[in-house]
């Protein structure tokens, strides 16, 4: 198969997922049957940047050195898609930075829930954004006085693809007051009490997901067909409530555009990159990870390519529900004009229209760059056909 086009060729991990897919996806699909979601998946990373998607041939324009360029599959689960799509984002984000300090909250649940999220995504995802919400949205009424605002990204696994469901918010160190006439600054180290968010948090969720099982919105089958049994999902959520759910602070930003440089790195991740994929080979995938329990040393696990591509699709989110999102006066309703307030108020200077970020633009030179010479740029010559993916 013909290389990626450009010097991102040079850059390309000896193994990455698309190899899992194509070696061993067959496989998988015979032995499980899988929802059209994961189907969709597995064909679009299988296929990116492959003959199968299309493309054009580019020639260099100093050695004359002919090379394909074949389309991304555009696959918010793929991990070579999306750099373009990241930076436009991040760009729209640069757009609504404030001139104050910025703080980064995790919100954790319980894994003994985590067979409820997989079984109820939809529901159980929705109910953990709400919790969460209206608890940074309490916390800023009754601890600053007014109206905060915040992003919230869902991240489902843990550094082994295992599911880990927790949201990362980044909040501006703030609030706008009520009636709109000033703005309340935070404290520049601290925000809210953690244990005291846990608490609040926890009680919102749990009266939230008492409230959709009694309203039968709840399915139970799998490893969650017990908990359809009669009292049983009421000793769940006993048990959850006497745990101690974890919410943490990390150091907060020391300037927005510290926020930005870690929005990047987070917004967009997949469960796993390919630069964590070591090898595919012999029936299993060695990859990457980062012990959490022994001073995040790096370690490596090998395991049943079947299995891989299992825990991969658990992080595989329902069509259409989103993993990033915006509330209190970020909320996309009347974020346009309370920001324009708050900027008033902080008499801070209007952002700058929107360009791509340095790194996006060497990464585009890069790969218009002829990675024979070195020297000449690569000129689209003629469109390539797609063709249809040969397993064999």
């Amino acid at each position: 198969m013909a290389a990626p086009c450009g010097a991102a060729a040079a850059a390309r991990p000896h193994s990455e997922l698309a190899d899992v897919f194509r070696l061993h996806g067959e496989r998988y699909r015979q032995d499980h049957k899988l929802p059209a979601v994961h189907l969709k998946v597995m064909h679009a990373i299988q296929s990116c940047r492959t003959e199968a998607l299309g493309g054009h041939m580019q020639r260099c324009d100093s050695c004359g050195a002919e090379h394909p360029c074949f389309n991304s599959c555009r696959d918010r689960n793929c991990p070579k898609c999306g750099a373009s799509a990241t930076d436009r984002w991040l760009q729209r984000r640069k757009q609504e930075l404030l001139p104050t300090g910025y703080f980064h909250l995790v919100f954790t649940v319980p894994h003994e829930l985590n067979p409820l999220f997989l079984v109820n995504p939809k529901i159980l995802i929705s109910i953990i954004f709400k919790a969460v919400s209206e608890t940074l949205s309490e916390f800023g009424r009754t601890h600053v006085g007014g109206k905060i605002g915040f992003l919230a990204v869902l991240h489902t696994w843990d550094q082994t693809l295992g599911p880990h469901y927790h949201l990362h918010c980044v909040i501006p160190g703030g609030a706008l007051s009520f009636d709109g006439s000033r703005w309340l600054a935070a404290r520049s180290n601290f925000l809210f009490h953690v244990r005291a968010l846990s608490i609040v948090f926890r009680a919102k969720f749990l009266d939230f997901l008492a409230a959709a099982h009694h309203r039968g919105k709840l399915v139970f089958h799998g490893s969650t067909a017990p908990l359809a049994k009669s009292g049983s999902f009421g000793e769940l959520l006993s048990t959850v409530r006497k745990k101690k759910w974890v919410v943490y602070a990390k150091r907060p930003f020391a300037s927005p555009e510290i926020v930005l440089a870690y929005l990047g790195r987070y917004t967009h991740r997949t469960a796993i990159s390919n630069y964590r994929i070591l090898a595919v080979g012999h029936g299993c995938v060695t990859f990457s990870y980062r012990d959490r329990k022994d001073s995040s040393q790096q370690k490596t696990m090998t395991l049943d390519a079947c299995e891989f591509i299992r825990r991969f699709l658990l992080h595989v989110l329902p069509s259409g529900l989103m993993r990033i999102r915006h509330f209190g006066f970020l909320a996309n309703r009347w974020k346009a004009a309370q920001l324009v307030r708050c900027r008033e108020i902080l008499k801070a200077t209007p952002p700058a229209s929107p360009e791509p970020s340095d790194g996006f633009r060497s990464w585009l030179a890069d790969r218009k760059r002829c990675h024979q010479c070195g020297v000449g740029l690569l000129i689209p010559i003629r469109t390539l056909a797609p063709r249809p993916w040969d397993s064999s």
